[in-house]
């Protein structure tokens, strides 16, 4: 697999049959091979036709314990499908960290919209289906014992204003990419507004996904099917989850999934914010190895900046 990290751990398909074939027998003799389609935080493989086996990326990188856990509570109560854990592998024959075994999910990431209308038209029934999954969410009940879990706490899930200064090193770095294609001065006046907008706004903590962008979302026949890696799953401020308004859907659509998901103007407003620091802190770290990503981020900002 193609490094994206300093620390990447060296990964391929043969270490991935030796390890199913030492760790998780059962399996062993199916079909290994590389899907197209893995993130920056694990390297994918699929195994055999219904199976596909997830590999952190760089030391440290593991969420299988925190996904066992935390997820079998989470997906009874979504209604789109997850994809759930069947077996976990442990470390060995170099390879340093846990990793999993998930059921293979059929379905197609959605394309970006760039904030223009997709040619199928407003994605009104997108929009729905993605404030039904974010309502479902964010309404589960959280346990004493999450709320003082370590591994559920992130910074996406913290203050908007905590993540200023990191914006604003990125908007800079960003300076330096040809192509890049957004107003840069633009970006910082939004971002500006967003935090004096928000400031003092405190919302209860809740679940939330904590990276709910196009990658991580399956479609068929333009509904939500399945939503992937609950590796960032997290208690906190839940406005983060609101991201994917301005990254897959439509102005029109944006406003059908805005009434739907029925926040107050605090709370949008922090969505954007976050949408805005997303997409910024991937331009420099990725722009050379995930053009693909950057594509995505920076339909996503220029949506946020056509509408802040």
């Amino acid at each position: 697999m193609a490094g994206l990290h300093d620390d990447e751990i060296p990964i391929d398909a043969d270490l991935v049959r030796a390890l199913v074939a030492a760790t998780l027998p059962q399996y062993a003799g199916l079909d290994v091979r590389p899907l197209g389609a893995s993130g920056s935080t694990n390297a994918l493989f699929r195994l055999g036709s219904d199976l596909v086996v997830r590999m952190p990326r760089q030391p440290g990188g593991s969420a299988i314990e925190k996904e066992a856990r935390w997820l079998p509570m989470i997906e009874r109560e979504l209604s789109v499908a997850v994809p759930a854990v069947v077996a976990r592998g442990t470390p060995g024959l170099g390879y340093p960290e846990s990793w999993s075994v998930n059921r293979y999910l059929e379905g197609s990431l959605p394309t970006v919209t760039a904030d223009r209308m997709p040619p199928e038209g407003p994605r009104h029934g997108l929009a729905d289906d993605l404030a039904r999954l974010i309502g479902q969410l964010h309404a589960i009940e959280v346990p004493d014992g999450a709320l003082h879990d370590d591994e559920l706490t992130w910074y996406r899930g913290g203050p908007l204003g905590d993540v200023d200064d990191s914006f604003r090193r990125s908007v800079a770095a960003s300076r330096e990419i040809d192509g890049l294609g957004l107003d840069l001065d633009t970006a910082l006046r939004v971002w500006d507004q967003i935090l004096e907008a928000t400031r003092g706004s405190d919302p209860a903590p809740s679940w939330y996904h904590g990276d709910l962008l196009a990658e991580n979302l399956l479609v068929r026949d333009g509904r939500l099917s399945a939503v992937l890696d609950f590796g960032t799953l997290g208690v906190g401020d839940p406005s983060v989850d609101l991201v994917a308004a301005w990254e897959v859907l439509d102005p029109e659509s944006r406003a059908t999934f805005r009434r739907a998901v029925d926040v107050d103007d605090a709370t949008w407003q922090r969505a954007m914010g976050w949408a805005l620091y997303i997409a910024f802190v991937t331009f420099p770290y990725y722009w050379d190895t995930m053009p693909a990503r950057c594509a995505d981020r920076r339909a996503m900002a220029h949506a946020v900046l056509a509408t802040g």
